[in-house]
């Protein structure tokens, strides 16, 4: 027998190849998982925190519609009285409807300030995805489609759509028809 401890020990076995490369695999396995729980982690973060800003954004929309209404009866208000009858009323009916005015300013400029903003239909071009047509009317020199009057203002809050914007657009010029009634483009 020898003094050396070491020698007393049966030699350690190496472990078999296939049984290293198992482990080899089953350390990459795991590895792969860890990495798409690691992303699936960060883009339910990301997810909820796009959720989040949504809901602060988009919370006020019931309210902001019901404020909008508020606006239009400033508006209907304000275009009962046309200018020669303002300007001839009494200093008190005419401090009544500056008063309306600067009550209608500050409520659109609070909408404004809560991401609530006005459809611009400047460019005359009707656009179904912020325009509601209610009427077809002659176009007045106007080309058929186009936006003729603006009956109600639309809105929209952020990116989204609050309340289309009313408007009457002009008629389409029917095909010229020849005597008989029949259309002479075919």
């Amino acid at each position: 027998m020898s003094d050396d401890p070491e020698a007393a020990q049966p030699e350690a076995a190496a472990p078999p190849a296939n049984e290293v490369e198992a482990l080899k695999a089953e350390a990459a396995d795991m590895r792969d998982r860890m990495l798409r729980a690691l992303a699936d982690a960060e883009n339910t973060r990301r997810r909820a925190e796009r959720e989040k800003q949504d809901a602060s954004q988009y919370a006020i929309a019931r309210f902001a519609r019901d404020m909008l209404q508020i606006a239009d009866n400033f508006a209907r208000a304000l275009a009962a009285c046309p200018a020669e009858k303002r300007d001839a009323a009494d200093p008190q009916v005419k401090a009544v409807l500056d008063g309306v005015e600067a009550t209608e300013r500050q409520l659109l400029q609070a909408l404004e300030q809560h991401g609530v903003k006005p459809i611009d239909t400047g460019d005359g071009k009707f656009d179904p995805n912020l325009h509601q047509a209610i009427a077809e009317v002659p176009g007045n020199g106007k080309p058929g489609g186009s936006i003729v009057d603006v009956v109600q203002q639309g809105y929209t809050i952020g990116e989204r759509l609050l309340r289309p914007a009313m408007v009457t657009v002009a008629r389409r010029e029917a095909a010229p028809t020849g005597g008989n009634g029949v259309d002479t483009k075919a």
